[in-house]
């Protein structure tokens, strides 16, 4: 049975969840942009099994929209049928699947049993293709075992020169994570959401629990800001940014360090960077 969750559902709902991306506090904060949200859930047997955020996005100069299912479970057959009527209805033109589905053997299997009985298409990917996935089982030991010593050696020099990370949830907290996105997205020329994208997406996921605003502070000075999401055992790293100062301080390598030790001390089993280049780069 596939229908639409209730909002009285929202902590079970989120422990199916897949994704940060397929979170209840996640469609809030795209709600709060504008933009259409759609939950569905899957249940066998009364019991909720698979969950589907979508999100509408018009067309401009238009009356159509675009649906996008981003990070979810890979869709039955019978949710599809579901979703394809909810999207007749949202004046919907396609919808667009980017399920978080290994692409092994397996799920390939099921995409095509899936596309027997369903008009799918390979689209462009808009969600990063690949992904560094980072095992947190292993003791701190271990996992200072397997990095090069070079990595080691700039963590030691970090907490010699006295950076600190610290945890900073608070409107000062953000005002510094922008700061430092504002340099780094003008030193790097990449384009980046607006602060008020940046603000509701934080506020949203820091009231849910899911978010953590992290700063290395130097003499003062916040020389990297990351915002990291838990859900379901995972830690995630969605965003970052770095101050062009006192780079010799290696602040973003004790960065890191700090928020494996975070993710193992909330009882994480997997740390996933959010995205990364493919196998051949460019």
């Amino acid at each position: 049975m596939v229908r639409e969750a209730k909002e009285t559902e929202r902590k079970t709902y989120d422990k199916v969840a897949t994704h940060p991306l397929q979170s209840w506090a996640w469609g809030d904060f795209r709600k709060q942009t504008g933009v259409g949200v759609t939950r569905l859930v899957e249940e066998r047997e009364d019991k909720i099994v698979n969950t589907f955020q979508i999100t509408w996005h018009k067309i401009p100069k238009t009356a159509f929209f675009i649906g996008y299912c981003p990070k979810s479970s890979l869709p039955s057959a019978e949710v599809l049928k579901e979703i394809e009527i909810i999207a007749k209805k949202n004046k919907a033109i396609f919808v667009k699947f980017e399920p978080n589905e290994k692409a092994d053997k397996d799920g390939l299997r099921k995409i095509e049993r899936l596309e027997k009985g369903v008009d799918l298409r390979e689209g462009k990917s808009l969600f990063t293709k690949y992904s560094l996935w980072l095992d947190l089982n292993p003791s701190e030991e271990k996992m200072l075992e397997k990095m090069h010593p070079k990595t080691r050696y700039n963590i030691r020099l970090a907490v010699k020169k006295g950076v600190e990370i610290v945890e900073d949830g608070t409107e000062t907290g953000f005002e510094d994570y922008w700061k430092l996105m504002e340099e780094t997205t003008k030193r790097q020329g990449f384009f980046a959401h607006t602060k008020g994208y940046h603000q509701k997406m934080w506020r949203a996921m820091n009231e849910s629990g899911m978010g953590h605003l992290f700063k290395a502070v130097y003499q003062g000075k916040v020389l990297t800001t990351w915002i990291l999401f838990i859900l379901n055992d995972v830690l995630y790293y969605p965003y970052g940014a770095s101050s062009n100062e006192n780079r010799e301080v290696m602040a973003s390598n004790l960065m890191m360090w700090e928020a494996i030790r975070f993710g193992k001390k909330n009882n994480c089993r997997l740390f996933d960077m959010w995205g990364s280049l493919g196998p051949e780069p460019d």
